[in-house]
Order: C-alpha cells, then structure tokens, then sequence
C-alpha cells in the first residue's frame, strides 16, 4: 500500500475512511481520518481501497459527497434484475459500470457500499457479489415485511401504553392482545404462567418491578382490569360468555319456540301457585299450590320448571348448559347455566303467564311421611310472586285469605319433624349473602325463617318423590347419598354450648354428599333416597332427572342410557367442585374488603373452635355478618366464649385478616 492511498476500515463495525501515512512496525499501517486523528491498523482491519488515485487527509469530505450522490440502495434491484438471469456475479466496479456507465473512484466504493450492506439482492463469494434467486429474495422480503410491522405493531403498542398511563382513552389494537395476554397470565399464575417474556418485557421498560403482583397493576392502571378484579374466576375454566352460536339459537328459540313434545299435558292452571324467593332472584324454578280435598285431606302440589320444554337431549342448549354445569352466584352477579333471556323468560315459572311445569302431587300421612303422589308434565300459571319476607309475615298475620300458605307451613313443619325422626341431622349456622354494586357492598345474614323452612322442605320432599319414581321404574337418574357420620357422643356434644358452637362441631363430622346411579340413604336429610330434581334451570344433574321423568311419563325410550349418565355425572363433578370453589373464594375475598373498609368497627365475636389451640388459633364467627375467619388469641378463651374484636390489618387480595381483642374496663 502507497502513502495517500484512501482507505476504509472498520472500528467496532463502524466505516471510518483515512488516508494511508506510513508503515508502523512490521504489519501495521499508519493512516490519518479527516480530523487529522492517527489510527494504527493491522492489514485485516482495511475493508477497502480507492485505487488509481491519492489523497489527503482533507480529500476526505469532498470524496464522500460526490459518494453520496450514487448511493441510492433502489438502485441494486435494477442491478439484480439484469444479473439474476444469467446467474452473473459483481464486483464493485462492473457494479458501477452497470448502474453509472462509469467506475470512478467514487461511483467503485459507492457500488462497494451498497453491495456490502445490502441482506437482501446479493450475497458476498470471496471478493465478488452473487445475486440470490428470485424465490429466496421474495422469501427475505416477506421476512422483512414481517419484521417491519412487527417493529410499527410494537411502536403503536408503547404509544397506547404511554397514552392510557396519561388518562387518555385508548383503542387497543387486536396486535396488542400477545403482550396484554401475557401480562394478564402472569398477573394470575405469576412463576407459574407459560410465555412470560412479553409481560416481564413490558414490566422492565415500563421501569417496574418485575413480578406478578406489578402485572397487575399495570392492568388495572391500563383501566383492563378493576382493584377488584376476580382473580379466582379468571384462573377458574368456568366460561363467562355465550357464543354468538348459542345466543343465536336462544333468540330463535323466543322468536319460534320448538314445538311441544309434551301434547297431553295435564292443565293445573286452575290452581293457587306461590312462587317464593328472594327480591332479587330472576331465574324462578318452582312454585307450590294446596289443594283441599273433599274427605278433608289437603293435596300438596310443587312444581317445577319445565326447561326441557325448549330444548333436546344433546342439542346446542343442552352441550352448552352440560359445559357450563351450573349456574354460578357471585356478590358482583350471576354466571348462568342458560342465556338469560331464556332462563329468566319462558324457562321460569312467570306470575300471570302459562308456564310449563313437572308437578309433583302428594298427600302426607300424619305423621309427615308421602304417602300418595304422582308426577306430572303440567301447564300451570302462578297466581304470586313472593318472597320469603312476604310469606313470613302473612304467616304472623294470618291471612284468611291465603289458607293455603298456612296449610303449607303446616306440612313443612311436619315434614320436618317426620325427617328428624328419621334420623335427619339438622345444622344451622348464620350465612351472609354478599352482594356488590359498583363500590357498595352490602352484607346480609339470611336468617332461619319459618318461609325459608317451608320452600327447603317442600323442596327435599320433591326431591324424595323423585328418587322414589326413578327407583320404582328403574330409571338411571343421578341420585344424591350421604354416608352416616360418626358424631361425638351426646355428654361431648352437650359440653359446647348450643348454638352455632355446637352446629360447628356436628358439622365437622358430616361426610361430603356422593353421587350415583344406585339409590342410597343421605344420613342428613334423613331419608332412604333422594335425588336433586328442583333446578332444572340452575344445575344440570337436576335437568337430566327432568330428562329421564319426562320421556318415561310419556312412555318413550330413555334419552340417556345409565352408562352416558354415569360418564356425564363423572364429567360434571370436576366443574360443579371449581364453581363451588370459586363462589367461596369470592364471597371471602368481599367479606374480608368489606372488613378493611370498616377498620374502626367493633365486631361481636363468637369462639367456634379450635384451628391450632397449641398456638391459640382458633374459628370465630362474626355473627352480625355470618363471617367464619381465623383469630390468634391473646388469651385463654373456651369454645363458645365471645369477644368483641377489631381489625388491625386486612389484606383481602393476600386472604390476610388480623384481629384485636377489645378489653373494656370496668366503669369505677
């Protein structure tokens, strides 16, 4: 290499052109940039030489310019379109030739420059430039496209961020949900989520700490999620939403109801029908009529709703409410099992309108037992809505003018009785009913009322008749047993005071409740069988015995066999367990927000029992609220004691909940 020879080396993949001084050492090349700065470099730094002429180091500047001129990178693809057909490879200078019908100096480094940085028309073969075939150069392009709108998709993504964490209302983009559902996954699952990396991507550029917990902050401060956001639910498989399928055949089915399997339906309209439940319940499944006979007997009717009147065994309704199992009660609203334009429409039982029914006619011994009855597919129109508070107090009352609601009481009464004789174990403890509308929670003890009473008997009786018809005919229903418990003895028992205390204790001692095709004794309701058949609208084991009843009332071939009952029952038990699951969890989750609102409250307490009494932990429960919760003694306390307590700390998010014992001195 001569002195004045312009060069281009690299420094740290950088260009850098200088102009060739003298040798250093053996290897080493003095050269000078355009700054007048020194740079000695080893012959394998030089990416090029200008060759033909010599410059200064002030040549520099003006060589580039003139370089600049010819540096257009669109004009490569012209080059590669004359070459890629007869597969002929470039050098610099042809390259100049070919585009500038000239090789300059400047026009030869500017080819050079653009054949050294192009990735997509050639690549490089020793010192000379290949053309890539038409497909692979097609192929890079879409890669390159691809890339590009990833890179714009991703800028958009930080814009909207930036926008909504400033208060400005934003429309995410369907190329934002890989980021916002990888966010949402490890705010729920955290360690545990699959794909964290977006999340922990937008967390760290985001400057926040990169943990499950900050994820969800950011969804609520990206107004995705709310402070209260159901994290219970969103990890649950429980769908929140119908199908544009399902709800297009639901409005087909209000539109043109199917036609009626059920030709010879026995007319009950003539009949006094109370429906019972709270204000708020919209899904109304059963009603009760009393009719007094002429040999001075009363004839208990119940009915309930027939919802097997719009839809067939395996139909869309059918597999969605199968898929859904039951529906779902939260403080914040329901999750229905059926759209609610049909669960709340023609499926319940309406005041005022025809309705179909399965009725359940019996008269009672009397002692209690069910001694005649009959099952019937039934048109009936419900002559009252009421609730349990109007039944009460007609109760107290004494309406003349509703003797049946009086007679009614009076069988449940000796229903009861005549179940407790049998062996049934009878267990009350306070229970809250939550309810949340936006920011107001209220809470609500339902208490152990004569109409409450009335409507659950009425309703095991029906669940009785039920089973007993199943069994008299064989038919393959899933039928609710409940194992005998083992329960302390009676002096043990005694010990605890009465109440919720001693509820608690026999409580512990009850065996879950089984399901299965062969009839068997449930110890608590105290009866030799017993099937679940009063919700056909809410839970679907009930639908399936309505199934079952019905083809056999009309003498046609069972809809399901006892083997597709037993798989589907088998089914069923996973998802019934994770709704009761997540109903629990978020009614303690509002119980405890409800408690963190109310810091400066003092709450009677009642010591239910021991959790851990080597460490003091014991069960209270706040009976004002009906709230069962964990408290660390500060004393020695007995079960049944009770206390006035006060919280010092409260978590709901972390299920933490901390309480003082409140001491009051005496007044001197």
């Amino acid at each position: 290499m001569e002195k004045g020879t312009l060069v281009e080396f690299r420094v740290h993949g950088d260009r850098r052109l200088a102009v060739a001084d003298r040798p250093d050492g053996k290897k080493n090349w003095i050269v000078v940039d355009e700054n007048g700065q020194p740079h000695s470099i080893p012959p394998k730094q030089i990416s090029y030489e200008v060759v033909g002429e010599t410059y200064k180091p002030s040549d520099i500047p003006k060589f580039l310019k003139e370089v600049e001129a010819y540096s257009d990178p669109s004009s490569l693809e012209v080059a590669w379109e004359l070459l890629v057909g007869d597969g002929e490879t470039a050098d610099p200078e042809s390259l100049a030739m070919l585009l500038f019908s000239e090789s300059s100096a400047a026009q030869c480094y500017a080819a050079y420059c653009l054949l050294s940085t192009d990735k997509l028309y050639f690549k490089q073969k020793g010192d000379r430039y290949e053309p890539r075939p038409a497909a692979q150069v097609a192929e890079i392009k879409h890669q390159q496209e691809v890339e590009q709108q990833r890179h714009q998709e991703s800028q958009g993504f930080w814009d909207r961020v930036k926008q909504r964490l400033a208060g400005k209302n934003v429309d995410w983009e369907h190329s934002d949900r890989t980021r916002l559902d990888a966010l949402e996954r490890f705010a729920l699952l955290g360690e545990e989520a699959t794909h964290r990396t977006p999340a922990l991507e937008t967390l760290a550029s985001l400057e926040r700490s990169e943990n499950s917990e900050a994820a969800f902050g950011l969804l609520v401060d990206l107004g995705l999620w709310s402070t209260h956001e159901n994290l219970f639910l969103r990890r649950s498989q429980i769908p929140l939403q119908f199908s544009a399928k399902v709800l297009e055949v639901a409005q087909r089915c209000l539109e043109n109801p199917p036609t009626d399997s059920d030709t010879n339906r026995l007319d009950l309209t003539h009949l006094k029908v109370y429906t019972i439940d709270d204000e708020s319940t919209t899904e109304i499944d059963d009603g009760l009529s009393l009719e007094f006979l002429e040999n001075g007997q009363q004839r208990l009717w119940i009915h309930i709703a027939d919802p097997t009147r719009l839809l067939s065994p395996g139909d869309e309704l059918d597999l969605e409410a199968r898929k859904r199992t039951t529906t779902v009660y939260l403080p914040t609203g329901m999750i229905p099992m059926f759209p609610p334009a049909l669960a709340t429409g023609p499926m319940s039982l309406i005041q005022g309108k025809e309705c179909s029914a399965l009725s359940f006619s019996v008269t009672l011994d009397e002692i209690g037992a069910a001694q005649d009855y009959s099952i019937h597919i039934s048109t009936i129109k419900p002559t009252y809505r009421l609730t349990y508070d109007d039944v009460d107090e007609m109760l107290e009352l004494g309406i003349e003018a509703e003797p049946e609601i009086a007679a009614i009481a009076s069988a449940a009464k000796l229903r009861q009785k005549w179940r407790e004789a049998q062996g049934a174990i009878s267990i009350f403890m306070p229970e809250s009913v939550i309810k949340v509308n936006g920011d107001d929670i209220k809470i609500h003890v339902i208490d152990d009322s004569t109409a409450r009473m009335l409507v659950a008997e009425m309703m095991i009786l029906a669940g009785e008749l039920a089973a007993r018809y199943g069994q008299a005919h064989s038919l393959p229903i899933p039928y609710r047993y409940q194992p005998q418990p083992e329960l302390p003895p009676d002096e043990e028992l005694l010990a605890v005071p009465a109440g919720p205390a001693r509820a608690c204790a026999v409580r512990r001692c009850m065996p879950r409740s089984e399901m299965g095709l062969t009839p068997g004794r449930h110890a608590g309701l105290g009866l030799e069988l017993y099937t679940q058949v009063t919700s056909p609208i809410r839970r679907y084991t009930d639908l399936l015995t309505h199934f079952q009843i019905k083809a056999h009332l009309r003498g046609e071939p069972l809809p399901f066999t006892a083997e597709e009952i037993q798989d589907i029952v088998m089914c069923l038990g996973t998802a019934v367990k994770e709704a009761s699951t997540v109903e629990r969890q978020t009614n303690r989750y509002w119980g405890l927000e409800y408690l963190r609102r109310n810091p400066d409250e003092v709450w009677e307490a009642l010591m239910l029992r021991w959790l851990r009494e080597d460490s003091n932990l014991g069960l209270i429960l706040l009976e004002e609220l009906g709230l069962e919760l964990a408290m660390r003694f500060g004393r020695s306390v007995a079960i049944g004691d009770r206390l006035e307590v006060k919280v010092t700390h409260c978590d709901p998010r972390s299920d933490v909940i901390n309480f003082q014992e409140m001491i009051f001195e005496a007044a001197q």
